[in-house]
């Protein structure tokens, strides 16, 4: 039976070629998309799942109130692991993590004339019990327990080495600011696995960090991470309960609650409006499990589709076929068997495409996936194309199955009203998604071009960034300065300043200010604190708005700058020549500089202040236009000429601002791509409906353009039902893509306006499309000659 029903099968698909091939080429379609998207899906999900106790293990988070808001923050106080590890029983292990993410440019290894740029992280004790770092040379007891020994990555052991072993005991040169100096090799570890975000090449003792950075001692702080092992059974919501308050009294400052999230979920859930969990990347994984459930299930539709609109060629087979004795559960396994065999096919065509695709969407997505033949891919992508199968040929397998078969044979089946509802609602929610798709499209591409084009208040065209391996020492601190000084005398240099910390938003931040006017009782507010060399101003092109700069001179550390927000918000009239203070120390207001989008347009200018350092090792160079490589190629060798065997690494200044929003970038770039594919779908579909309806209304056209019915007339009657649905599908399309962009907008400080001629675009877009789509089968259908389809008849 299963043969015959197999060879049915076959028979008919070679049979019906045509609609064989837009079944294929849509449900071939929707699986690639499907298994492109999995793929991702599968890899963002395994992002920091790779520590064996990952259920115990924790992140503390801080909720900073300032101001009547919450700001959620993962950095806490260098104090924090061993305050919580003794006073709460709950807390099994406790480390103190410095990631190497937290300085601003790698620090540099140097071994003979060998110079190796390298992410140096610094760790207490119990981070090796802690999370999964095994040594294939050495051990951790060493950087345990001496401030001037290190442990490194075995990737970073070959290449100054060439094996581990061969690193033991060794001596490397460090070169990061206040952390320069000589290190001895105590050890080799695994580097981290793939789906860690985080890979540090050195691994220094916490107790450094603290030797160099004294306020590490105080509960004020807040630069490390702190990573906690919980006992088995912990509940996380008492446990929240129990530390919420622990800093209190500890701050004087600041009013901070403390709580824990799972280390694992750090990746996907990173975003909290006023202290609440709101997503972060784990909407844009929801958005895509969507978007390939909205293609495989548009794939689907059109089988659906399809195979009901040419049912009136298989009456008779399922009339016969009940007559001899046929049970209806049987016709469906039959059918239902054909859209599996047909959802074969499809996989094996999509597979082809997927290995094609791959290549181009790793670097859509910046990523590096594989279709290994593992286990869990063979059963998904089985079970993806069996659920295809039943789901696609479900209700056609229903639909043919439930024919009488003395109506069939006496040729008084009738077309069923609810079968042309189905056919209709699903052509509608098809084109519905697709009018979606495309105003979504818009809205994306818009808005992340006004973000890239947006003034910011400052200059980022023709500007040079890169960092200089200078410590902190006077000597340093010298030598940098003369090659700054060096820089501005090169032709096609326009001007040369230095900063701290980054220009895309991570900043010092400083609370406890004090001013003249305030009120005691008024909450407090951590101020931005950009901490600038000379020249940095007037390089980055930021307006002073009321006074003047700081002026580099031996009076420069009494002076400060403020952003207009700051000024604004201490409430401070002409304050030119007022004194504030912060730690102790007075500083006189000398200029109000005019605000500026120092951090990502999902937040707006909040208040900050400059400070005027000598030099700082990040340096910016404003360049001519039209002169770029002649002026890099001489700021490169001023570079290697103070710094021999160090590495010129340089990037434009717009580079690291398009870099805030490369995740909004690849959506877009993404969505346009699936929303073509789904487009294309739909289209496939409405092809062979509008294909199907002309031969099924042959006899009619035939008998129309005899009695004088013109072509244009007959085009316009063939094709008049489908745009009716279209312009349906466009009002049902319209206020959900209102609603949804609207709240994706919301995520912005900065946001375009939803104006009316996104959905004007889109719908004249669809209609277009539908146009063509069915266009050419109704002109084909009207410009037939009659006599041949009255003759057949």
């Amino acid at each position: 039976m299963f043969k015959s029903y197999f060879k049915i099968a076959w028979r008919n698909l070679l049979k019906e070629r045509l609609f064989t091939l837009l079944n294929l080429a849509g449900l071939s379609t929707g699986l690639a998309c499907a298994l492109l998207i999995w793929l991702w899906i599968a890899d963002e999900r395994q992002k920091e799942h790779y520590n064996p106790k990952d259920a115990q293990l924790y992140q503390v988070m801080q909720n900073l109130h300032e101001s009547g808001q919450i700001l959620t923050m993962s950095y806490t106080s260098g104090l924090l692991a061993d305050g919580l590890k003794a006073q709460f029983p709950e807390v099994d292990l406790a480390a103190t993590v410095v990631p190497a993410t937290w300085f601003d440019d790698k620090g540099r290894v140097i071994i003979g004339d060998t110079i190796l740029t390298a992410g140096g992280q610094f760790v207490s004790k119990d981070y090796f019990k802690l999370f999964t770092c095994p040594f294939v040379a050495g051990d951790n007891r060493g950087v345990s327990g001496d401030k001037n020994s290190v442990a490194i990555a075995r990737s970073l052991a070959v290449k100054l080495f060439g094996s581990p072993d061969n690193a033991l005991g060794k001596t490397l040169q460090w070169k990061q600011g206040e952390f320069d100096g000589s290190y001895s090799i105590t050890g080799v570890y695994v580097d981290n696995p793939p789906n860690a975000t985080e890979h540090p090449d050195v691994l220094f003792n916490f107790g450094k960090f603290v030797e160099k950075r004294t306020g590490m001692k105080e509960w004020g702080n807040s630069d490390p991470d702190t990573y906690i092992r919980l006992h088995p059974g912990t509940d996380i919501p008492v446990f929240n309960a129990k530390i919420a308050h622990f800093l209190d009294g500890k701050d004087k400052y600041e009013k901070k609650d403390l709580f824990v999230r799972r280390f694992s979920n750090k990746y996907l859930y990173d975003t909290y409006t006023n202290g609440v969990l709101t997503g972060g990347r784990i909407q844009y994984v929801k958005l895509f499990t969507l978007i390939a459930l909205f293609i495989l299930g548009l794939a689907c539709i059109n089988f659906m589709n399809l195979s009901t609109a040419r049912a009136s060629r298989r009456i008779k087979e399922v009339g016969i076929k009940k007559v001899v004795g046929a049970h209806r559960s049987t016709l469906v396994l039959q059918y239902l068997g054909e859209s599996v065999l047909m959802s074969t096919l499809a996989l094996l065509v999509a597979g082809c495409l997927v290995a094609l695709l791959l290549p181009a969407f790793n670097t859509l997505t910046d990523k590096t996936l594989s279709l290994r033949p593992d286990g869990y891919l063979i059963v998904t992508v089985a079970g993806i194309t069996l659920l295809t199968g039943l789901v696609a040929g479900s209700y056609p397998a229903l639909y043919l199955s439930g024919f009488k078969p003395i109506a069939v044979l006496k040729g008084k089946l009738r077309s069923r009203s609810g079968e042309l509802f189905v056919r209709k609602g699903l052509v509608v929610f098809q084109f519905a998604l697709s009018v979606m798709a495309i105003a979504s499209v818009i809205t994306i591409y818009r808005q992340t071009r006004f973000i890239q084009t947006k003034d910011l208040g400052y200059s980022r065209d023709h500007v040079v960034a890169f960092s200089l391996p200078s410590g902190g020492d006077s000597l340093s601190l010298l030598h940098a300065a003369a090659m700054i000084n060096t820089l501005k005398t090169l032709p096609g240099v326009v001007s040369v300043g230095s900063h701290q910390h980054n220009l895309t938003g991570v900043h010092g931040g400083i609370g406890g200010l004090t001013w003249p006017g305030k009120n005691p009782s008024e909450g407090n507010i951590t101020f931005a604190n950009l901490e600038v060399g000379d020249g940095f101003i007037e390089t980055m092109g930021i307006r002073i708005k009321e006074g003047r700069n700081i002026a580099d001179g031996p009076n420069a550390h009494n002076e400060i700058v403020f952003n207009e927000a700051a000024i604004k918000f201490m409430g401070l009239k002409d304050p030119i020549g007022k004194t504030i203070s912060f730690w102790g120390h007075d500083r006189q207001i000398v200029g109000v500089a005019q605000d500026f989008n120092f951090e990502s347009l999902y937040k707006g200018i909040t208040p900050a202040f400059f400070q005027l350092y000598p030099v700082i090792p990040n340096v910016i160079v404003k360049i001519k236009a039209g002169s770029e490589h002649a002026t890099i190629t001489a700021i490169g060798a001023t570079y290697r000429q103070f710094y021999r065997g160090a590495e010129f690494d340089y990037h434009f200044l717009d580079e690291e601002y398009q870099a805030l929003y490369a995740t909004e970038n690849r959506v877009a770039t993404l969505s346009k791509y699936f929303a073509g594919l789904a487009i294309l779908i739909s289209c496939l579909g409405l092809f062979g409906l509008a294909a199907f309806t002309a031969q099924r209304r042959q006899k009619e056209i035939g008998i129309r353009k005899v009695i004088g019915a013109s072509t244009t007339a007959i085009a316009l009657m063939l094709s008049k039902d489908f745009f009716r649905l279209i312009l349906i599908a466009i009002l049902v399309a319209f206020p959900l893509t209102w609603w949804l962009m609207g709240r994706w907008l919301d995520k912005f400080a900065y946001r375009i306006p939803l104006g009316a001629d996104v959905f004007l675009i889109a719908g004249l877009s669809i209609l277009g499309i539908t146009l063509l789509t069915i266009g050419f089968q109704a002109l084909k259908a009207a410009g037939a000659n009659p006599v041949g389809s009255l003759r057949s008849e």
